[in-house]
């Protein structure tokens, strides 16, 4: 059995996360027993969520442990097996953590998935056809749930979700704006990701100026809100939201480090009578098999070109990720390990 490098939570981070948090470290991989595979990693998956984990905190998932390897979802290929399910060579999606190997029970369910590589690439399975990809499917469908010609907008917009979400969108008839980071982002976003309009935020100093860029992109209002970022983005946001608009909150980032995110005027969530609704798609588990096709589908026929960041080895894992909280990263942000 190989030896292991892993990447542990060391410390809480006390305010911004930092490098020194994190530290690498070599484990022996135990035997396997009856029912286990030996995963080897191909791509880890850095995401948003992973930053609230670090702190001994009450929040929806356990906090990491300390001195344990950090979780996060990976894809990689059976590279030893005592289960006749899962063959030496097939290639899988789980939750191996920022490690080289895992062993895993592939008995439990939802532990382990098989996937097919001829027309979605592996690592895929970790953004538009994994769980940034179904995110973006249920806050849209099930929450949002649009009609043709309503109009929908999608803070990170060229992330893992966002880029999701403009093909999901357009697929089903909508005017899609995108907000985003810099004047590249916002370029790919209309170019490659079929958005309608997308705003570069950093233009903007304050909400009432990016509000009136909002109300530029989207003459008739918005219908539905896909909301990863709050903060100032929320604050502009909100006084554009129609009558009966959706909000589909799946993310907090501006705040992930510890910041509060006033909101400034709450009073429009009764004027507008505003549906604002938080989830967690870990807890939906019923809508991946329609949204995982859906996604796939778009994927195969190139109608979904989501982009990736990739950084190289797993000792810069812990630096991509920090970068990934300040907005570093260009579409899904994975590690690459083999």
């Amino acid at each position: 059995m190989p030896e292991n490098r892993q990447i542990h939570l060391d410390n809480r981070p006390a305010g911004e996360a930092q490098a020194s948090n994190f530290v690498l470290v070599t484990a022996q991989t135990p035997a396997l027993q009856d029912g286990e595979v030996l995963v080897r990693h191909h791509f880890l998956s850095l995401d948003p969520y992973m930053r609230g984990r670090m702190n001994d905190a009450k929040s929806y998932a356990q906090p990491q442990a300390l001195g344990q390897t950090m979780g996060g979802g990976t894809v990689g290929e059976v590279v030893e097996s005592r289960n006749p399910r899962y063959p030496v060579g097939t290639k899988v999606v789980g939750m191996g953590g920022w490690q080289e190997y895992s062993v895993v029970n592939a008995d439990v369910p939802g532990a382990l998935r098989a996937v097919d590589t001829r027309h979605v690439p592996l690592s895929a399975y970790l953004g538009a056809v994994g769980m940034p990809g179904v995110t973006a499917y249920y806050g849209l469908v099930h929450i949002i749930a649009p009609k043709a010609g309503d109009t929908v907008v999608v803070s990170a917009a060229t992330g893992a979700v966002g880029s999701a979400f403009a093909a999901l969108s357009k697929a089903r008839g909508c005017h899609t704006v995108g907000i985003a980071g810099g004047a590249e982002k916002c370029k790919y976003a209309v170019d490659e990701l079929g958005f309608d309009a997308c705003i570069d935020y950093k233009e903007y100093s304050d909400a009432a100026s990016l509000s009136a860029a909002i109300a530029a992109a989207c003459p008739n209002g918005i219908d539905g809100y896909f909301e990863n970022v709050g903060g100032m983005v929320l604050n502009a946001v909100l006084p554009r939201m129609n009558a009966f608009g959706r909000i589909a909150v799946c993310g907090m980032i501006a705040g992930y480090n510890g910041a509060p995110l006033p909101l400034t005027q709450p009073a429009l969530i009764l004027m507008q009578r505003l549906k604002i609704e938080g989830f967690i798609v870990s807890e939906h588990m019923e809508v991946w098999p329609a949204a995982l096709a859906e996604l796939g589908a778009l994927v195969a026929d190139g109608k979904l070109r989501a982009r990736e960041s990739i950084a190289q080895s797993l000792e810069n894992a812990p630096e991509a990720f920090l970068g990934l909280l300040k907005g570093k990263n260009f579409g899904k942000q994975l590690v690459k390990l083999v």
